[in-house]
């Protein structure tokens, strides 16, 4: 049987190796460590492991494919994060959500667009005048 003392430092183990750690990780490690176990052999075969593709390219993949799937704005931020810290652009980032624009739609790209916005700090460019386009932001 797994010990609490060894669970706790497989959770401490999994922010060391991927840089966050989120609420499935903490619940199944307590609740059942054996999926948790079978899950991130899973994640780390096809994600943190060195193969083929380098670590930059897995998080601009995970990125978008966070996007077009419209996962939770903290998800996605987490990848947009480790993506800067890895040491891509929020430009290179942002050109990976846009390609959800023609594969999935604006709606899939806005919510990327927004989790990224949040993790980068960036800004828009305002209006001068106070005119009414007839539009608003939740329309379109």
């Amino acid at each position: 049987m797994t010990t609490n003392q060894e669970k706790q430092q497989y959770v401490d183990d999994i922010l060391r190796r991927r840089g966050y750690v989120l609420d499935y990780h903490k619940v199944m490690a307590k609740h059942d460590y054996e999926v948790l176990l079978a899950t991130d052999r899973l994640v780390e075969a096809a994600y943190l492991r060195q193969r083929q593709l380098d670590r930059r390219t897995k998080e601009l993949l995970s990125i978008l494919s966070l996007t077009v799937l419209r996962a939770s704005t903290g998800q996605i931020q987490n990848h947009d994060r480790i993506a800067l810290d890895l040491g891509l652009t929020p430009e290179e980032i942002l050109e990976a959500i846009e390609i959800a624009l023609p594969q999935a739609g604006v709606v899939a790209f806005r919510l990327g667009l927004q989790a990224w916005r949040e993790a980068v700090g960036a800004t828009g460019v305002e209006p001068t005048s106070a005119v009414h386009d007839g539009g608003s932001e939740s329309s379109q």
